[in-house]
């Protein structure tokens, strides 16, 4: 009796992958679409303080995630897919306040929050109740205010767009 358990298992647990994938409940690409394309509009920077490049280098990396991680081809138009958005913020709050700092030298906090939020439209043609309007996506990176913005913002905020990404893939091609 305790082989033949033994035996259907080792039969029905390697076929689980395979029926998941061919039911359209989950892929392994990370996807839960039968889509085949996706456009990734550019991103436009609505902030004052980003840099200028922050929305085409957003797009960029959003592209290259979705080409390294599922089986969609980003196409210029018309996908069956389609994802745009806008930065919306690129801001400093101190955090962390120090207990008896002097007001007058401005280290009233010992370090700073740096936040990036981003609003996306997800369009999906083949299921449109999957679609959504201007969503908002943030995420925020905290650092000592030992240290200048200038020397960790770019390492901050590639790993805040890595955030942002999965966030928005999560959201809309991942169905998650």
């Amino acid at each position: 009796m305790k082989i033949c358990k033994l035996a259907l298992i080792a039969v029905i647990l390697p076929a689980i992958p395979l029926f998941l994938s061919h039911c359209g409940i989950y892929s392994f690409q990370g996807t839960a679409t039968n889509a085949r394309t996706i456009t990734i509009a550019e991103f436009y920077n609505n902030t004052e303080l980003a840099p200028p490049t922050i929305g085409q280098v957003f797009t960029n990396r959003l592209k290259d995630y979705m080409i390294q991680n599922t089986n969609l081809s980003v196409v210029a138009e018309n996908g069956e897919l389609q994802l745009e958005g806008i930065i919306t913020g690129y801001q400093l709050t101190q955090v962390a306040p120090v207990a008896g700092a002097d007001p007058a030298r401005g280290d009233l906090a010992a370090s700073t929050r740096f936040t990036i939020t981003v609003k996306v439209t997800y369009v999906n043609t083949l299921d449109p109740t999957m679609s959504f309007k201007e969503r908002s996506f943030s995420f925020f990176k905290d650092f000592s205010n030992d240290l200048s913005f200038a020397d960790v913002e770019e390492s901050l905020t590639r790993q805040i767009m890595d955030q942002l990404i999965l966030d928005i893939f999560n959201a809309s091609v991942a169905n998650w």
